[in-house]
């Protein structure tokens, strides 16, 4: 616990910062805020920079504007509206929600953290998230960002922090009044220590080392993803554009996923 001196001290530091640094024109920032349209920024958010999210972002509400448009959409068109982004089981998983959303509730968006959960790809912090930015409501949730905050201001050297102990700072500080532009602010000041201190998140008892790209699996499957995007081929068309033992594997793990079909010799999306 803080006594309550050194909580308004971090307040008026984290609020300072994002009056005078804030990323104030972030698309998903501007009103009316559609709650689908903050699960759709906050998916893709995950693991993914700000700036390779923003033309995505854009172009994926102009293919697909509501729940019901995803929801009725085939997968292969929601994965190549997705093309760029990585992490494909996100668009599937997007996909999934929607239909639950139009299906299971008649297409009106859940507005409580234990409905929210109960969609596919949505956990608890991302639940919070929709609850804070879509409906300004106060819950109470940790991400990345969020989480390095806390770090550098009331852990220091510390390792091995539980997200137990952030997560009952992130109460004790909470702005109640105004939790949208209070997570905003927490957003861009915990995005700027990144930049200038760096991964703080290294501290954290949650924290994994994320495997490189150039080179690993996840850069097969999205190749594969990319050129089926572009037209269905054979499996051996695929391997003399991807040159690597592990094609074929990959191939079986998108196969069972359903991330790709296959008729006969032929892939699809």
């Amino acid at each position: 616990m803080i006594n309550e001196t050194s909580v308004q001290d971090f307040r008026a530091e984290v609020l300072r910062y994002y009056q005078d640094f804030g990323r104030h024109d972030l698309p998903w920032r501007a009103g009316p805020f559609n709650p689908y349209a903050i699960m759709v920024s906050e998916i893709m958010l995950q693991q993914t920079q700000v700036s390779r999210v923003i033309p995505k972002y854009r172009e994926f509400l102009e293919r697909f504007p509501d729940v019901q448009s995803l929801a009725a959409a085939p997968l292969g068109d929601v994965l190549r509206a997705w093309s760029g982004l990585g992490y494909n089981r996100r668009a599937k998983y997007l996909h999934q929600a929607a239909q639950q959303i139009a299906n299971d509730y008649s297409g009106e968006f859940p507005r409580t953290v234990p409905e929210l959960v109960k969609l596919s790809g949505i956990g608890m912090n991302t639940a919070g998230a929709i609850m804070a930015y879509a409906f300004n409501q106060p819950v109470s949730f940790i991400e990345t960002n969020i989480r390095t905050v806390f770090i550098h201001h009331f852990f220091h050297d510390e390792t091995g922090i539980p997200d137990k102990e952030i997560l009952g700072l992130v109460k004790q500080t909470f702005d109640s009044k105004n939790p949208r532009e209070w997570y905003w602010a927490l957003m861009d000041y915990g995005s700027s220590l990144k930049q200038n201190i760096g991964n703080l998140n290294r501290q954290s008892r949650t924290y994994a080392k994320q495997s490189k790209f150039a080179g690993s699996r996840r850069q097969i499957r999205g190749q594969v993803l990319k050129l089926l995007g572009e037209q269905p081929q054979t499996q051996i068309k695929l391997g003399k554009q991807i040159q690597d033992e592990r094609l074929d594997s990959v191939i079986t793990e998108l196969l069972k996923e359903n991330l790709i079909n296959r008729r006969g010799r032929t892939l699809s999306l």
